[in-house]
């Protein structure tokens, strides 16, 4: 039986420290939610091999992650965890984190496929000719895409006659943003822009706290027969659920530019390939205000250029607006 990643010895009490610091960037990776297949990949090119030489796969990944061993715990029969003494390559915490959202990610596939999209959650990408935020959906072959849903009650509206293959949407958008963010005098004005987003994204935050202390309130109220009516009462429940929708909403959103590399990462290129969803989500948040896609030149083209697709950039200083990327 071959030893465990990370360790020098089978009883896993001496750490092999360049395999160990291999662990913990990828226990990074996937606690923001990157795929075992991008983990992977970023091990095998940053030349990480396993204990038997060989390079490593998404099943190899996951067994390490889900070894008790790495957090200096153990697991009995009944499955509870205790402590071994022995070495912490990741904390006990991060490691229980990483099971449950292992637990979760197995129990919820079907739900899968639209984290694994590039603007899922940015409210970034729009039709161009109905202004419909597009959702995650994949193609008759299976393919990941994005598309403009059909009029109904969840997506009003919709013109449904926008259709884009994913990879090479994100492709695209890719490229332009790692070209702006190469820029110097660019990066110095999003540090900036990036603690004001998220000093928002806090207002946003504090302001959904106050609505839920007044809905707490409202509901006491309402209890102790204050006269209000019943019809009062739930309308304004009503309102006050959807302001803290949306603005716990926006600020999830705004809070995904903490992610952004705006320090300490060499090569802009490489990190974007084997960046989690994450960082590049944080990215896109950080210099998109839009990435609005049009009709394809003829059916069934996967052309993906400025005459398909008309980039907005945020007006941090100066960045281009509203303008078609070339």
């Amino acid at each position: 039986m071959p030893r465990l990643f990370g360790f020098e010895d089978m009883a896993h009490r001496r750490l092999r420290e360049t395999e160990a610091a291999a662990i913990r960037q990828a226990a990074s990776r996937f606690l923001v939610r990157q795929s075992y297949p991008g983990i992977t990949e970023w091990l095998n090119d940053e030349g990480h091999r396993t204990t038997r030489g060989g390079k490593f796969r998404p099943a190899t990944v996951a067994g390490i992650l889900d070894n008790p061993a790495i957090a200096g715990l153990a697991e009995d029969e009944q499955g509870n965890l205790y402590e071994t003494g022995g070495p912490q390559i990741i904390t006990p915490d991060e490691f229980k984190q990483i099971r449950a959202m292992r637990k979760a990610k197995q129990e919820g596939r079907s739900r899968q496929e639209q984290r694994d999209h590039l603007f899922t959650g940015t409210d970034a990408a729009d039709c161009g000719l109905c202004g419909i935020l597009l959702t995650a959906a994949p193609s008759n072959s299976g393919s990941r895409g994005y598309r403009c849903a059909k009029h109904t009650a969840q997506h009003p509206g919709g013109c449904g006659k926008i259709r884009i293959n994913a990879d090479a949407l994100e492709a695209y958008v890719g490229e332009h943003v790692l070209a702006e963010l190469a820029k110097p005098e660019v990066k110095a004005q999003l540090l900036v822009a990036r603690e004001q987003m998220l000093s928002e994204a806090a207002e946003l935050r504090k302001q959904a706290t106050e609505d839920r202390k007044k809905q707490q309130e409202l509901g006491e109220q309402y209890a102790e027969s204050s006269g209000m009516s019943l019809a009062a009462f739930k309308s304004a429940d009503k309102n006050l659920s959807k302001r803290i929708r949306e603005t716990s909403a926006e600020a999830r959103r705004l809070e995904q530019v903490r992610h952004a590399p705006l320090g300490g990462v060499s090569d802009l290129v490489k990190w974007w390939k084997h960046a989690p969803l994450a960082g590049q989500r944080g990215v896109v948040v950080l210099l998109l205000e839009k990435v609005t896609v049009y009709p394809a030149a003829s059916r069934g083209s996967r052309t993906v250029d400025s005459a398909r697709v008309s980039l907005s950039w945020k007006k941090w200083g100066s960045l281009p607006t509203a303008e078609k990327a070339v």
